[in-house]
């Protein structure tokens, strides 16, 4: 028998025999980061998927190397999956946990083949259309929720690499958004950038501190007679 097969596997064969299959997993990646999208991630997988899946677990227990690589198993077996990715604005513009409900709807919508039944992981999502069942540390005991999770987490982590290119001032690659000494440096020297979440309480004071530090230049420009930065220009 499979690793977790008689557990990890257990609440989406319950569903099968109860005739709501395909069950949907749903989970996000970022919510914790204070700069970078919010990705979510929707994946129904085949009965067989235990068989195949042996490595199959939530994203945060996996090394990345093996991430990368249970992400392409799940992948090549998955029935459907679907990800969405919500940018630092629209978390702004709605709070995180608003736009992380969006994101999983959207995320259902966008599958190939409608779900007979949703888990998620954690809390309640209302609006997907089909039956759902929030389940407590789902990434942990329902494969396609960690199935979700693992998808979201390389999706994000490979953007995130990406804006580390963009943006190697802030060291991206190495600590993908989240709150880091390195980072709390980084943004106290460099101030935000577009990828910031700027209703997060630390990249708003990050900025304050910026604008306060410009002012003082400013100030002290104007008051040795001196052109300032834009006059010069």
């Amino acid at each position: 028998m499979a690793r977790g097969e008689s557990g990890l596997w257990g609440c989406e064969r319950l569903l099968r025999r109860r005739g709501l299959a395909p069950v949907a997993g749903v989970d996000e990646a970022g919510r914790g980061a204070c700069a970078g999208p919010l990705v979510v991630a929707a994946v129904v997988l085949p009965a067989s998927g235990s068989r195949r899946l042996v490595d199959l677990t939530d994203s945060k227990r996996l090394s990345p190397r093996l991430r990368e690589r249970v992400f392409d198993e799940i992948l090549s077996v998955a029935q459907a999956w679907a990800t969405v990715v919500i940018q630092p604005s629209e978390v702004d513009a709605c709070g995180v946990h608003v736009a992380n409900i969006a994101g999983m709807r959207r995320a259902v919508a966008r599958l190939a083949r409608r779900p007979g039944y949703v888990l998620t992981d954690g809390f309640a999502v209302p609006g997907l259309g089909v039956a759902s069942t929030a389940v407590l540390k789902g990434d942990q005991v329902v494969a396609c929720v960690a199935a979700a999770s693992v998808v979201a987490k390389v999706t994000r982590d490979r953007i995130m690499k990406d804006l580390h290119h963009r943006h190697p001032e802030y060291d991206f690659a190495q600590h993908k958004g989240y709150v880091t000494a390195g980072h709390t440096a980084a943004l106290a020297a460099y101030g935000p950038c577009g990828q910031h979440r700027m209703s997060y309480v630390n990249v708003a004071q990050a900025q304050r501190e910026r604008l306060a530090r410009l002012a003082r230049l400013e100030d002290a420009v104007t008051r040795t007679g001196l052109p300032s930065a834009t006059e010069s220009a």
